[in-house]
């Protein structure tokens, strides 16, 4: 049975539409997990001068999460009483979930080694205010324990807090900065990671977010990073924009790998099987099986060559090495070396939704630790599946990716 040209086009249509749609749902695979984050924000204080970041950190972390599948109750600027009903809120929403998360902006406190987070209506003037007008650490951490797989808690709650001094001087042991805190209520699989060591003060920031979360934002969507090497790379972002003032302290009993943001680079990129387009003139019920089938088959590989013939050619067919100017097509990043990219600034956002004012002007290598074996490694998968250069974005862009497969094939020289 032979197909025209109409039928022919309608199955590339298809098959295209599949491939699109499995590009899609290749982030979205990752997500397949309930995921359910808490996040809170606090800086416009009744009783203590407003900070200016905590919200704008803590939505922004809300919209990171939502784009990582996760269901976010979120509340910024709250009072005691609208703190306590968004906490009940987000218990009943996360019982059961596979990773339960809590991020939380704003001043916090310690008292006797015990850990506060307080809401925008906190005065502390009473030695009797604490447990009226504050926030355990270690009771959100127990209703996020219910039932949970994986429990991630970030606080940049360790500024400089006029209230600590305030209750300090009717309540003995009460400071600012958080104290080293035990995870034993929260159980297994658990991370706690502070914006700063124990009982040292964190920085607010002069930008539009704190050190801490800048990172933070950065890196905990990264792609096929586990949420601990994040961590690392977050504590070395903190360590260089504070000149080593501030250092986050992580405490982790967790006993698997968590990858917020799987991406598999060599995964096919059609999905189900394209149905066969109709023959010209009727077909015979008996063929239909193996017409379908074959289509399918043809419908694919069209899909394919589709999509190669969106991939991009460099300006130039000569080898690529990795500390040669390349000629790759693109006035942005032409007559520059791969080796001379990877330590410039990024003329892409490296993680898909991130806001710009926290990857513009970073320094590529200091965001993914490129080097050469590492780009190597990255550049084998782009050769294996030519496609895959179409996926994703990249910070230097595609035509970057192309070269990289090519420097591949050439054997990483």
């Amino acid at each position: 049975m032979r197909f025209g040209p109409i039928a022919r086009r309608a199955g590339l249509v298809r098959a295209v539409g599949l491939a699109l749609l499995a590009l899609l749902l290749t982030v979205a695979a990752a997500s397949a997990e309930r995921r359910v984050a808490l996040v809170l924000g606090n800086a416009q204080y009744q009783h203590a001068a407003p900070l200016a970041n905590p919200v704008r950190d803590a939505q922004a972390m809300a919209e990171r999460l939502k784009k990582l599948g996760f269901e976010v109750v979120s509340g910024f600027d709250l009072t005691k009483p609208q703190t306590q009903a968004t906490i009940v809120q987000f218990a009943k929403q996360v019982r059961g979930a596979d990773i339960a998360l809590f991020f939380y902006a704003g001043h916090g406190l310690q008292v006797s080694g015990k850990n506060y987070l307080l809401p925008v209506d906190a005065a502390l003037k009473k030695e009797t205010s604490l447990d009226g007008e504050a926030v355990s650490v270690d009771s959100v951490l127990r209703q996020m324990s219910r039932q949970t797989s994986v429990r991630l808690v970030f606080l940049d709650a360790c500024r400089d807090n006029p209230l600590a001094q305030v209750l300090a001087k009717t309540v003995g042991g009460a400071s600012s900065g958080l104290a080293e805190m035990s995870i034993e209520n929260g159980g297994a699989s658990t991370l706690v990671a502070f914006a700063a060591s124990p009982n040292q003060l964190a920085y607010d920031g002069s930008g539009e977010h704190s050190p801490f979360s800048a990172a933070l934002l950065q890196h905990i969507g990264a792609s096929n990073v586990s949420i601990t090497e994040a961590m690392n790379r977050v504590t070395s972002d903190v360590v260089k924009a504070t000149a080593g003032k501030q250092r986050p302290w992580i405490k982790s009993s967790l006993t698997t790998e968590v990858v917020l943001h799987k991406v598999d680079l060599n995964a096919p990129l059609i999905v189900g099987e394209a149905s066969a387009p109709p023959a010209e003139g009727g077909s015979d019920a008996s063929n239909t099986g193996a017409a379908g089938a074959t289509a399918g088959q043809n419908g694919d590989q069209l899909a394919l060559d589709a999509l190669r013939q969106e991939i991009p050619k460099l300006g130039s067919d000569a080898p690529i090495l990795f500390d040669h100017p390349v000629d790759f097509g693109d006035a942005a990043i032409d007559g520059k070396s791969i080796a001379e990219l990877i330590k410039g600034k990024p003329l892409f956002s490296p993680v898909e939704g991130l806001d710009k004012s926290v990857w513009e002007g970073k320094h590529c290598d200091g965001c993914h630790e490129w080097n050469q074996a590492r780009l190597c490694d990255q550049a084998k998968n782009f050769a294996a599946n030519d496609v895959s250069v179409l996926r994703l974005q990249h910070p230097l862009g595609t035509r970057f990716k192309v070269a990289l497969a090519r420097w591949a094939q050439g054997g990483c020289k």
